[in-house]
């Protein structure tokens, strides 16, 4: 009988446990929430109004007999959570990051899939800044991809944060978006039930796939789900 070979950690698994490491010595806390979410957490706490496109069946999975539920289109939903516990509970300031699986239909292609994971965090106290957040996202970046790499912020727009910030990386010399932050926009805090004018803080989602695509120069995001073991190559 051939000998069985040992099998190995999945190469996102093995990223989730580096990143969580950079993150928890920063002093925040893991979050974990479901992935069949509420339109309250996944949009309206989120300051995405009903007719966002967001919302169209072209972007969200609705689920059949779910009322008001859908697959979470990104893991932002879950430090939203984490954030309004904490200041349930008085255990303010507070930072939370969160990584899993999101869902939107969308086409696929090499850096684009239907499902993908994203790292999510969240920081909120008092005197928060964009300086803050530039700090975090540089200091996790260098030390996932090495002090080399190469990372731009650029202003951009999202409903959730004001100002909204998109986090380019280099790829192939070519700028690769990891995703989006900023600081959050106070109907977000209101909607958490935080008072806006006593705290501030920041957050952003970021594609977790292609932060492995980077670190281990991975072709081709689908490669992640086709279930063939020399990926583990990488």
């Amino acid at each position: 009988m051939d000998e069985l070979k040992q099998g190995t950690i999945h190469p996102l698994s093995f990223l989730a446990e580096e990143a969580y490491k950079v993150f928890t010595d920063m002093g925040f806390e893991i979050a974990t929430g479901p992935e069949l979410e509420s339109e309250w957490y996944n949009f309206d706490v989120l300051n995405v109004s009903k007719d966002h496109p967001a919302r169209d069946m072209q972007d969200t999975f609705i689920i059949k007999g779910e009322k008001e539920k859908v697959l979470r289109t990104h893991t932002t939903s879950v430090t939203g959570r984490a954030v309004e516990q904490a200041n349930k509970d008085g255990r303010m300031p507070c930072a939370f990051i969160s990584i899993g699986k999101v869902f939107r239909n969308e086409a696929t292609d090499a850096t684009h899939e239907m499902q993908f994971y994203q790292i999510d965090g969240a920081m909120v106290g008092e005197n928060i800044s964009v300086a803050d957040m530039k700090g975090v996202l540089t200091h996790f970046y260098k030390k996932m991809l090495g002090e080399e790499i190469e990372i731009e912020f650029r202003p951009s727009f999202f409903p959730f944060t004001e100002p909204s910030i998109e986090v380019f990386a280099k790829f192939k010399g070519k700028w690769l978006e990891m995703g989006g932050s900023g600081m959050l926009h106070p109907n977000v805090l209101r909607n958490l039930r935080i008072d806006p004018k006593k705290f501030q803080g920041f957050a952003f989602g970021h594609g977790f796939d292609r932060i492995a695509m980077l670190k281990w120069g991975i072709p081709d995001i689908r490669l992640f789900y086709q279930g063939d073991l020399r990926l583990n190559q990488f």
